[in-house]
């Protein structure tokens, strides 16, 4: 719903959460988040 500013907010802070991860996880361990990356086909 265009209008559902709400649930909006909650997936964008969601989504903030798994770049933040995904960040953390790039630095730490570049192999398993390559990994990571190609086996749940996301962008990045």
């Amino acid at each position: 719903h265009r209008q559902d500013f709400a649930t909006r907010r909650g997936l964008l802070k969601m989504i903030g959460r798994r770049r933040r991860l995904q960040n953390y996880l790039q630095a730490r361990d570049p192999k398993h988040y390559a990994e990571l990356i190609k086996e749940l086909e996301l962008r990045r």
